[in-house]
């Protein structure tokens, strides 16, 4: 049995991870983001471009909840369990929060402290 072309992995990485993304509702930023990679490159690897590295590709494993096989197309079968129990609990927030968070992490300080007073006075309505 011969080995996929580089090319054909890297299509095949990138249809699996857009397909997985899709599916749980994520857009590429919020898979970038958990993956460690800028949006842009993830886009790359999306459309088939390039192969990510063996740490990137666990993360995204992680991140997407799919079985390292199914993206170097060995196997279609369920998730394994230790990709199942490795995603936080973040990773079920609804996309908005995800947004925001997102958004917060680049606030200085005094910024958070404002954000802060500002949803304390909304919970209070």
């Amino acid at each position: 049995m011969g080995q996929p072309s580089t090319g054909k992995l890297a299509a095949n990485v990138g249809e699996i991870a857009r397909e997985a993304r899709v599916r749980s509702g994520l857009t590429q930023a919020d898979v970038a983001e958990r993956v460690g990679l800028a949006t842009e490159v993830y886009g790359r690897l999306e459309r088939g471009r390039m192969l990510p590295s063996v740490p990137s590709l666990r993360r995204l494993c992680i991140a997407l909840r799919m079985p390292s096989d199914s993206f170097l197309g060995l196997n279609t079968g369920e998730v394994a369990t230790w990709v199942a129990e490795s995603s936080p609990a973040e990773y079920e927030e609804v996309p908005e929060l995800r947004r925001l968070m997102r958004t917060l992490r680049k606030l200085d300080a005094s910024q958070l402290k404002l954000i802060g007073l500002v949803a304390a006075a909304l919970q209070k309505r």
